[in-house]
């Protein structure tokens, strides 16, 4: 598995704390920027990390922000993402194993890095049910493919 990660600046620390995270798990991943804590705009940074997770370079993504909102938002309008914003660790079980989510979304300014990297690990370790929720993806599919 390959990881997709990005943040604007309001994401750069906890960003960082998921690194940490990702490296000491041996997990592949791939920092998509930003690199500093200068002012960027969230949505460049959603947009490349959703292009990579559904372009296929990527399996997975995740993004920070200052809320997780804004990068939430952006990504969803790449064709292929499911993002979904997680600030615990229950709703990231339901993002992977029910929305089949390519992508979660964190705030740094909401949550701590602790519980940060426990809900990367939830999402992670959480495969796709399939079965009734494979049918709801596929109808959120034809909701993406008419309103092309």
């Amino acid at each position: 598995m390959r990881v997709a990660i990005g943040s604007d600046h309001g994401g750069f620390n906890l960003k960082a704390e998921i690194i940490g995270y990702l490296k000491e798990k041996q997990i592949d991943y791939h920092d998509f920027g930003t690199y500093s804590l200068d002012s960027v705009d969230y949505p460049d940074f959603a947009r490349i990390v959703a292009d990579a997770v559904a372009g296929g370079d990527c399996d997975r993504g995740i993004l920070c922000c200052g809320t997780g909102i804004g990068v939430c938002i952006a990504a969803n309008k790449v064709a292929g993402i499911r993002a979904a914003l997680c600030h615990d660790t229950f709703s990231a079980r339901m993002a992977s194993e029910h929305n089949n989510a390519n992508i979660i979304t964190l705030g740094e300014r909401v949550i701590g890095p602790g519980l940060a990297c426990d809900i990367v690990d939830a999402w992670l370790n959480s495969e796709f049910a399939g079965g009734r929720h494979a049918r709801r993806i596929e109808k959120i599919s034809e909701i993406e493919k008419k309103n092309r």
